[in-house]
């Protein structure tokens, strides 16, 4: 068998011991042998019982997981006809969704023969992107697809 180092139930640094001897002074005290860092060399194992082992881990997990905000993707549709009024409302709704920390996509969908005016749709784009009233960045500037146009903005980090 090979020589693992070992850590006591306490924290206390047992040495580097045979993995038998290892299993047997575990066995001994009543608790489990867990390795806790195989990539060590010689790896890393621990006395404890398991069963606190693996509740703890998941307890770390979960502070961890609850400390994360996932941010959100929104989705903002805007016309081509759309009106001045609705377009700023719709660039509040923007901002509110940016201070949440959510991303937000905007679509513009061109529909028949609104297709065939790219220059003005992109025009119309821009300046909603210049009436959302906060700092935002672009993740990429607005693509045009064949059935409009579309980019993601996320809150700025500059203050």
């Amino acid at each position: 068998m090979s020589p693992v180092r070992v850590i006591g139930e306490k924290g206390e640094n047992l040495g580097t011991l045979e993995t038998s001897e290892a299993l047997k002074l575990a066995q001994e005290q009543g608790l489990d042998l867990i390795e806790i860092a195989p990539t060590a060399k010689p790896p890393v194992c621990r006395i404890m019982d398991f069963g606190k082992f693996r509740y703890e881990r998941e307890k770390g997990e979960r502070e961890r997981s609850k400390n994360q905000k996932e941010s959100e993707l929104k989705i903002i549709k805007i016309g081509f006809t759309t009106g001045k009024h609705d377009l700023e409302l719709r660039a509040g709704q923007a901002k509110k969704f940016l201070e949440k920390g959510d991303k937000v996509k905007i679509n513009m969908n061109l529909r028949g023969r609104e297709k065939a005016h790219g220059q003005v749709a992109m025009q119309k784009f821009n300046e909603f992107l210049k009436m959302v009233p906060m700092e935002y960045n672009l993740e990429s500037p607005p693509k045009r697809f064949p059935q409009g146009i579309t980019t993601v903005i996320t809150k700025s980090t500059v203050k």
